[in-house]
């Protein structure tokens, strides 16, 4: 155990060799920078912050099977590949990509981009029901737009969906879409 003195707390030692066998991805690629953090700040006591927390994240994190479930509902789009609608991991759900198209004819909706992401956002809230969530509960979003032209008019309708405090963002116009979409959205919301 290391000590922090500047909250009096036992902060707990980390085996990286048992941590490597149980979960190689987060030994591998996480570990390093959050537990890193934490080892470093316990063997030079002189650099740490004065505020110190116990290690945290990746000693939560898991690549364990048995703790992801996979979500699927026929209410939405199934998959167009080896991959599922979502993941629920660690408190969250991970929403794939979500396309315009109308589930029980795997075509989209229409042409226009507007249509397209009324679409893809129904289809989403189905996935995020399926997976015991809600729009409210979406914490992050991610929009893949085949012509960045389209940004306002899809904000009008995502806004529409996501009430305040809005999930953190990022949008890209990409080279392409598959199926030729007008729009992607994927998502990641809290359990």
């Amino acid at each position: 155990m290391a000590w922090c003195a500047a909250r009096s707390i036992h902060v707990p030692s980390i085996d990286v060799r048992a941590l490597r066998k149980r979960a190689p991805v987060a030994a591998g690629v996480g570990f390093a920078s959050v537990a890193g953090t934490t080892l470093w700040r316990s063997s030079f006591p002189t650099f740490s912050s004065s505020k110190c927390s116990a290690p945290f994240a990746c000693l939560g994190i898991s690549t364990d099977s048995r703790i992801k479930e996979a979500v699927q509902t026929e209410k939405a789009p199934a998959a167009l590949g080896p991959y599922s609608q979502a993941i629920k991991a660690n408190n969250f759900l991970f929403v794939s990509g979500v396309l315009g198209l109308v589930p029980e004819t795997g075509k989209f909706i229409s042409d226009t981009v507007e249509d397209q992401t009324e679409q893809v956002l129904k289809n989403m809230g189905e996935i995020l029901k399926s997976g015991g969530a809600s729009y409210a509960a979406v914490v992050k979003t991610t929009i893949m737009l085949a012509d960045l032209k389209d940004f306002k008019k899809v904000n009008e309708i995502y806004a529409k969906y996501f009430s305040s405090p809005a999930p953190a963002r990022a949008t890209y116009q990409v080279a392409a879409l598959p199926l030729d979409a007008k729009i992607e959205i994927e998502c990641i919301a809290a359990l």
